[in-house]
């Protein structure tokens, strides 16, 4: 079956509640044993079809009690509420990987994840800079997370770090930072000073092309 023409590039923020790394990148168990965390994308340019997703955002918050390999996941996702309906049921189509090949990164989550809660239509608050390691994003009522650079126990000055991934289903290359996170809708949970990862991507319905 032919697959829908898409593609999203943009701002890719994820942070959960593992240490430094992201164990997930070096196919490692989670730091404690469980993962909580989020992915969230500003869109710079995209599409789905022929309807425009230009100035988008959209999060999905998510829970897993095991290695994420292992499945039995919990994932909500969070739409932008200056979306349309045309909008909102395309990046529904994404975000469900009916239209992404088999092995790529939405693919992959609907197949680990067994219980999607409701979707969540919210306003976003959206500021990031990757080689700065600063991000923060604001969903009233449902979620916060702001990002830092890790600091050198030592002195205290910025530490930075750089993950590259030449065959990575989820971005290319990533600057590694300290998150805080703090869930409040359907997955609850609070994270202090532990791993994020923001990128700039380019997803598509065969992968990461950037």
């Amino acid at each position: 079956m032919a697959l829908a023409d898409w593609r999203l590039e943009g701002e890719w923020i994820k942070n959960c509640s593992c240490a430094f790394g992201c164990p997930c990148d070096f196919n490692a168990r989670p730091t404690q044993g469980y993962c909580e965390g989020l992915v969230a994308m500003h869109i710079t340019k995209g599409h789905y079809k022929d309807v425009k997703l230009d100035g988008l955002s959209f999060c999905v918050t998510v829970h897993f009690p095991g290695a994420l390999h292992e499945g039995n996941g919990q994932a909500q996702p969070i739409l932008d509420e200056r979306a349309s309906p045309e909008q909102r049921d395309a990046l529904g189509a994404i975000l469900s990987g009916q239209d992404s090949a088999e092995g790529t990164l939405f693919h992959i989550v609907s197949l680990i994840v067994t219980t999607f809660h409701d979707p969540i239509l919210a306003s976003f608050e959206f500021s990031f800079d990757r080689d700065a390691r600063t991000a923060r994003m604001v969903i009233p009522g449902v979620l916060e997370t702001e990002v830092e650079p890790i600091k050198n126990p030592v002195t205290g000055e910025p530490h930075r770090v750089q993950v590259v991934m030449p065959e990575g289903f989820e971005h290319r290359m990533a600057e590694i930072a300290s998150s805080n996170i703090r869930s409040l809708a359907a997955i609850k949970f609070e994270t202090k000073g532990m791993h994020s990862s923001l990128a700039h991507v380019v997803h598509t319905p065969m992968g990461v092309a950037a």
